[in-house]
């Protein structure tokens, strides 16, 4: 909003022309009350040696660019001492002027839009409040049950990985490598000492002789290769 300075300095500006044109109107000694209270604080009008003053709390800080004091210049410069006067006095008279003109115009047309944008999103975030709680609910129970019947579900897979790396894990490997040795080994051992007691004859102790010994010696070699290649 426009600082009041400004009405003090057209309303001084406009005594001294009418000073040097014609005598002052007479008053009444209710007017000259009125125009010795004025609505507005004494302070707000300012004085050329007002600037170099602190202001107080009570001050409204008069910047104002040039082109926003032409603009109030050109609206009060039709105005008589009368009606300035009015305007300094009557805080009515003040306010409806002040509507009037178009940058506060401006302001209050955008400031009523903003508020009626801001009630139809208010009013939007309302109707789906109902949706939004449906929402929850079904995420509630989403956690409650679907969630943790998943969770069980990855547990148990977990489990079985960990199982499936452990039988297949190098060491476990090597070792049942060991123990399939070990059983053609004591395989080979038992049927030769049923060819040694004549429990079989001759051509069928070698030809399953060389077979298990066969079997043995190649795990045998894939043991000792898997075994380095573990160590290296």
């Amino acid at each position: 909003m426009f600082n009041v300075s400004f009405f003090g300095f057209y309303q001084r500006g406009s005594k001294e022309q009418q000073g040097q044109s014609r005598p002052p109107p007479e008053v009444s000694s209710s007017q000259q009350q009125q125009q010795q209270q004025p609505w507005y604080s004494p302070s707000l009008v300012s004085s050329p040696s007002s600037s170099s003053r602190p202001q107080t709390s009570g001050q409204i800080p008069a910047h104002v660019s040039p082109g926003e004091a032409a603009g109030i210049i050109t609206f009060l410069k039709d105005k008589s001492v009368d009606e300035l006067r009015k305007l300094l006095s009557d805080k009515d008279a003040y306010q409806q002027f002040l509507l009037s003109l178009d940058q506060v115009k401006v302001q209050n047309n955008i400031k009523e839009e903003l508020r009626r944008e801001t009630l139809q999103l208010a009013r939007e975030n309302l109707e789906k409040e109902p949706q939004i709680m449906e929402l929850r609910n079904q995420c509630k129970i989403i956690r409650t049950t679907e969630l943790a019947a998943a969770q069980e579900k990855l547990n148990e897979l977990e489990r079985q990985k960990e199982e499936i790396l452990r039988l297949y894990s190098p060491g476990s490997l090597l070792n049942k490598l060991q123990e399939a040795m070990n059983e053609v080994d004591e395989e080979s051992e038992a049927l030769q000492e049923k060819f040694l007691e004549k429990e079989i004859d001759t051509a069928a102790f070698v030809q399953k002789y060389k077979k298990l010994r066969t079997i043995y010696h190649r795990r045998a070699l894939i043991h000792l290769a898997a075994k380095t290649s573990t160590i290296g």
